[in-house]
């Protein structure tokens, strides 16, 4: 289930990009009972930042993806 997934979320998301599915990439993923999630992103140019979050409901067998966009990178001084 989880490589069907995720292969089915590359080929989804390199159609929307119009590149190969070899170039989306998993930055996460996590499964819960029946319930996966991930995310991803490309490399690509027409990405432009975009990362995108996968989510499997198991119960009712239905896949949703959304589309984010960065909107900023700040690095902030923590110390713990």
């Amino acid at each position: 289930m989880d490589k069907a997934f995720i292969e089915f979320v590359q080929e989804q998301i390199a159609e929307r990009l119009g590149c190969d599915k070899e170039e989306v990439y998993v930055v996460w993923i996590c499964k819960t009972l029946q319930n996966i999630k991930g995310m991803f992103s490309s490399n690509v140019h027409a990405a432009k930042g975009l990362y995108y979050e996968a989510t499997y409901n198991g119960d009712k067998k239905e896949l949703y993806l959304d589309t984010y966009h960065k909107q900023s990178n700040e690095h902030l001084d923590i110390e713990l």
